[in-house]
């Protein structure tokens, strides 16, 4: 061991860098350096730039992707839009139809109800009519074997009788009528 505080030693600076190494150190720095300047830092800054255009150039690509999905976006929304119109209209015009084909059928179904009223009346009035010219034939019958009765001879053959027997009857529909 050496003893740094000995009073005869020499002293030496170990901070002292010794000038030969100085030397072959500098040159060694700027040959390296020559050499890194001239074949790795372009090679780095081409790299870097191409880096950065990449990088631009995706920006730039993501900004157009984005403007074309937003344009797409508004497209498809004018279009959600035209397609409620459309389905608004065609319920409309459905809800028209429904209408329309509603009041068809009841004016049919009217139109249909009347026919059927009318036939029925029309059926009761012939039967109607055929019940009174049975009746009146019964009715007339009957009072002149009534009246064959009360005189004691038969009335039945005799037109004069059956026609007086007849407008006995017509007065008789008559003052019904007025009343």
């Amino acid at each position: 061991m050496i003893n740094i505080f000995a009073a005869g030693a020499e002293q030496v600076n170990i901070l002292r860098v010794p000038l030969d190494e100085l030397v072959i150190g500098t040159i060694a720095f700027g040959l390296v350096f020559f050499a890194l300047a001239k074949f790795a830092f372009p090679a780095i800054n081409k790299t870097l730039e191409a880096r950065a255009d990449a990088i631009e150039g995706g920006l730039q690509r993501a900004e157009d992707s984005q403007a074309e999905a937003a344009a797409m976006l508004d497209q498809y929304r004018a279009q959600l839009a035209q397609a409620r119109t459309e389905a608004a209209s065609i319920r409309a015009e459905a809800q028209a139809d429904k209408t329309a084909m509603i009041e068809q059928a009841r004016s049919e179904a009217a139109t249909a109800a009347a026919v059927v009223t009318e036939r029925a009346q029309a059926q009761m009035d012939a039967e109607r009519s055929q019940a009174m010219t049975s009746l009146r034939r019964d009715v007339s019958e009957l009072a002149l074997v009534l009246a064959g009765k009360v005189v004691g001879e038969s009335l039945s053959d005799d037109a004069r009788a059956r026609a007086s027997v007849d407008r006995f009857i017509a007065d008789l529909e008559g003052e019904a009528a007025k009343k």
